[in-house]
């Protein structure tokens, strides 16, 4: 199959043939026909993340259709469309997997880092960290929603029931689960780097009650806020 190689970090993908994967016992092999380009594949294509698998083919946004199934694969059948993201196994026993916190899992494994990812004509997934895709998606569009969608569903969702939502950055991630929010009724207000009015524009374009910079407060009180935004002073 044909598939995009990263030899070593700080180093250009490689077109290259490789081998067609097959499916463990848990796992789908699937037809690639989209996977988006996330920052975090730059962080390791930049060799800020370290333990990548070498060579690699990175893409943690993946939505495919099932060719082949492993012998214990019950939720898909061939011809189904899935989705492949981020996190792609964990230990399943340790405290946070038994209490739905799956990420912090510390023998937690990734797509396009320890495990080939989407830049290739196939790749295989457990299927215990599959998606399946509504027809309502397209295939791009469904992509995006496997890391920057997840992202924002689970801040939302860890924000109960607040109607005054903050939420500083406003990028990838950002943008989506603004638009959720606003779906459900409730009010947003978007913080971003100062000076950047175009960011705050896109915010109340999306239906932000108010938009202006981070060191700025809010005109309300806020129930809750999410933050994005990659700056430690903001924390506080």
């Amino acid at each position: 199959m044909r598939a995009m190689l990263l030899d070593q970090p700080k180093s250009p993908l490689r077109w290259a043939e490789c081998p067609q994967p097959e499916p463990g016992q848990d796992q789908v092999l699937l037809h690639v026909k989209a996977c988006g380009v996330f920052r975090t594949d730059l962080h390791v294509c930049d060799g800020e993340l370290t333990q990548p698998k070498l060579p690699l083919i990175l893409g943690h946004e993946v939505v495919g259709v099932v060719e082949a199934l492993g012998e214990r694969v019950e939720r898909f059948q061939i011809g189904d469309r899935a989705g492949v993201p981020w996190l792609c196994g964990t230990c399943g026993e340790c405290r946070f997997c038994l209490r739905g916190q799956e990420n912090l899992c510390e023998e937690a494994r990734f797509t396009g880092y320890q495990l080939d990812g989407g830049y290739a004509e196939f790749t295989v997934a457990d299927q215990r960290f599959c998606f399946s895709i509504p027809e309502m998606y397209s295939d791009a569009e469904a992509a995006s929603l496997l890391c920057a969608g997840l992202i924002g569903n689970r801040s939302l969702v860890m924000c109960g029931d607040a109607r005054r939502m903050g939420i500083y950055g406003f990028g990838a991630a950002t943008h989506i689960v603004a638009q959720v929010a606003r779906f459900q009724g409730r009010e947003v207000f978007a913080f971003t780097r100062p000076g950047d009015v175009a960011a705050q524009q896109f915010a109340r374009d999306l239906g932000a009650t108010w938009a202006g910079s981070s060191d700025e407060r809010p005109p309300e009180l806020l129930d809750a806020a999410i933050l994005f935004a990659p700056v430690g002073a903001l924390v506080p």
